[in-house]
């Protein structure tokens, strides 16, 4: 069990405010790490078992090379990274979200925008927090990516009992999701001799109080026939982290409840 003991290790999650981020953190925070929950807003009191939390917008160098300096002041250099930012569609007025998530009718602002925080901000990260990984001479970047990032969307998810699609999950998410598997691999092969690993995490759907239709038409897709828990990812990424992965890297880690191969 030592192989996935992070005891003096320090971790840091990006998007630590969001549901996984949060999880992300108290599981780090249990195999040993020192934990840093950073987020482009200041954390509520509720993510308290990181050790600092940290307001830092991973669209931002200037933000992200100034969070790792306090970072490393506080509790030294960054071991562990995980890219878990992410921003998914939002559609403010649901008698607009139909329309406005067709591809024909997508708008750019909302493509701009997921790519500025999923795939720029991975990149910074890595570059700051993962280029001085190389010079010390290890590390470990877990990326967090999806299944959307591997298959196409089923649409018909989105479609209510009556047959009715309410909305469609639009091109951004999954466009994006594909770059971070690609800029995984990149990373792996080039910082490999550097004693850098880079890897990708693909998580399912979480159930998260969605409407029951959805929850349901999402069960039925998988083989396992439920939507993941925040805590059914735990184990990964303690995985990931650690030791016990020692000889991977490049690698994307599928833990979908069989969404992928059916």
């Amino acid at each position: 069990m030592k192989l996935f003991s992070l005891k003096d290790k320090v971790a840091l999650v990006t998007g630590a405010n969001g549901l996984l981020g949060a999880m992300h953190c108290r599981v780090l925070k249990e195999a040993g790490a020192r934990v840093v929950a950073a987020d482009v807003q200041a954390l509520p009191e509720e993510v308290s078992c990181a050790d600092i939390s940290l307001v830092m917008d991973v669209t931002n160098k200037e933000s992200i090379e100034g969070g790792m300096q306090w970072v490393e002041s506080q509790l030294g250099p960054v071991d562990v990274l995980i890219n878990n930012a992410a921003v998914n569609d939002r559609f403010e007025e649901p008698s607009l979200a139909l329309e406005r998530s067709k591809f024909e009718n997508y708008p750019v602002e909302m493509w701009q925008r997921a790519l500025d925080v999923n795939v720029t901000g991975v990149f910074l990260c890595c570059q700051v927090f993962g280029s001085a990984m190389a010079l010390r001479g290890s590390g470990s970047i877990v990326n967090i990516a999806s299944t959307y990032g591997i298959v196409a969307p089923d649409q018909r998810l989105y479609r209510d009992p009556r047959g009715v699609q309410q909305f469609y999950k639009s091109i951004a998410y999954p466009a994006t999701k594909a770059a971070v598997l690609g800029m995984t691999r990149f990373l792996a092969a080039y910082w490999g001799e550097r004693g850098v690993r880079v890897n990708a995490l693909s998580p399912g759907g979480v159930q998260n109080h969605q409407d029951e239709w959805f929850i349901q038409n999402y069960a039925e897709r998988t083989c396992l026939r439920r939507m993941a828990s925040p805590e059914d990812y735990n184990g990964a990424i303690v995985f990931l982290a650690s030791d016990a992965s020692a000889y991977m890297t490049g690698a994307n880690l599928v833990v979908d409840g069989g969404w992928t191969i059916v």
